[in-house]
């Protein structure tokens, strides 16, 4: 076989960034592969990094190999650093697009001498802020007290893309910060109690050029809103802010962005009010705690626009009911749907049917059930009323599954002759049914079925 092309090898392993153990996979194939896989892998080492401590001791090690002579000589006239750490093959912290001071800080807190930490941060945060490095996306994190020095800073923070910090960020990271990234397009802001610097987030906001996607997390609930100064700073950006997550209802705010394609809701309190905006644009709805008196009117105002809802609660059975409603009656494009049951009622189910009659693109279905009384009925109504695009189930039951697999044997056998399912069930399930799940792949009416619980990648994700 004819070499490779490295540029194609780098797209190649680049679709495989976020799969750890396909990396580590690349990384012993030869020579090429390590060397186009290395930087890919260091490019954000730290969504790999567990919470072991013996696994960021070994990533401590790793970056004081990287340390400059300078450093190495400053920390061992303290005593602080024996010679012992060799230089590595290759310069990992230079590939490294990254900046996350949270985790940086927690790798250096393994240091089992505290009075020795001081020193030794300076000298690595001076590793990774200086002018040979080019970040674009950094993390800074609640209470973050090193002085950075913006001289140096300003070559390698220009190009941040993506800037993750809470609202109580000292006041002279945050005026530096303001001077020299203006091109923010990705901002999450957690919020603290009374440790707002309102008027300097606001305008570090105002100072993007293309902001579109903006995260507010605030758990804390210390008001009914979200600062107005805020507010006021992210509306002047309302044409181009596409993505929306917040934990808190902000009325103003919402009705503001009127060309919202992907909206994430969690407001635990669940407070009631009225939605009476319109947002005709958007494409991806995901909710985990919400009013669901606004909850049905949002879905309603949306004019059809919506293709995918995921929906991770349900408090109430008699609004469940008029949420489904709104869907089958409001998305006739929905191509993926997350629900959750609460009692697997005949009445429920006759409202999924509607669904699957009049969301007619529907490809995914996913239900999150406490416990399904009427697993055989559902199952008919599946096979009944399923379009010819819906083939890909998941099925998640909290309490006890179904243990009689007459009901599942009936459900592959009326779908023969349809497109092969991909199917997924929680652990238990999967195990318990395991002779009957591999039978039917076997006999082609199952293409695959996995037990993958993790929800930011239910394993049947749509691409936009």
């Amino acid at each position: 076989m004819s070499e490779l092309n490295r540029d194609v090898l780098y797209l190649i392993i680049k679709e495989l960034q976020n799969d750890k153990k396909a990396l580590v996979s690349c990384l012993l194939v030869n020579k090429v592969f390590c060397e186009t896989t290395v930087p890919i892998l260091w490019e954000n080492p730290w969504k790999f990094l567990t919470l072991l401590k013996k696994y960021k001791k070994m990533l401590l090690k790793v970056i004081i190999s990287h340390l400059s002579d300078e450093s190495r000589n400053n920390l061992n006239k303290q005593n602080l650093l024996i010679n012992s750490y060799q230089r590595p093959l290759f310069n990992y912290i230079g590939f490294c697009k990254h900046l996350n001071f949270d985790i940086i800080q927690k790798v250096i807190n393994t240091i089992k001498k505290k009075s020795e930490i001081p020193l030794i941060k300076n000298e690595i945060f001076k590793l990774f802020i200086n002018e040979n490095m080019k970040f674009t996306h950094l993390y800074i994190p609640k209470h973050f007290d090193y002085q950075i020095n913006f001289v140096v800073a300003k070559q390698c923070l220009s190009e941040i893309k993506f800037f993750n910090c809470s609202t109580n960020i000292d006041d002279n990271v945050l005026m530096g910060l303001i001077e020299i990234c203006k091109s923010i397009k990705e901002l999450e802001l957690c919020f603290l109690v009374h440790e707002y610097h309102n008027n300097g987030i606001g305008r570090l906001i105002e100072t993007q050029k293309n902001l579109f996607s903006v995260s507010l997390i605030d758990y804390y609930y210390p008001t009914l809103s979200f600062d107005e100064t805020i507010q006021n700073a992210l509306i002047k950006h309302s044409s181009t802010i596409h993505y929306l997550n917040i934990t808190q209802p902000p009325i103003k705010l919402l009705s503001s962005f009127v060309n919202l394609k992907v909206l994430e809701l969690n407001d635990k309190r669940q407070v009631d009010f009225s939605w009476n905006y319109s947002l005709p644009h958007l494409q991806i709805l995901r909710v985990k705690f919400f009013s669901e008196k606004a909850l049905i009117d949002l879905i309603k105002s949306t004019n059809g626009s919506l293709i995918e809802i995921k929906f991770d609660y349900c408090n109430n059975w008699f609004r469940s009911l008029e949420v489904i409603q709104a869907i089958h009656q409001s998305c006739p494009y929905l191509k993926y749907l997350k629900l959750v049951i609460t009692d697997g009622n005949i009445l429920e189910f006759e409202k999924i049917e509607k669904i699957l009659i009049n969301c007619s693109y529907l490809s995914v279905l996913y239900i999150v059930a406490e416990l399904i009384y009427g697993w055989d009925v559902l199952l008919e109504i599946l096979t009944k009323s399923s379009s010819a695009n819906l083939f890909k189930f998941k099925f998640r039951i909290i309490f006890s599954g179904p243990s009689d697999p007459t009901p599942l044997k009936l459900f592959f056998d009326n779908w023969k002759g349809k497109r092969p399912i991909l199917l997924s069930f929680d652990k238990k399930v999967s195990v318990r049914m395991e002779d009957l799940l591999k039978e039917y792949e076997a006999k082609g009416i199952i293409k695959n079925y996995n037990n993958n619980l993790c929800d930011d990648n239910d394993g049947f994700d749509l691409c936009f």
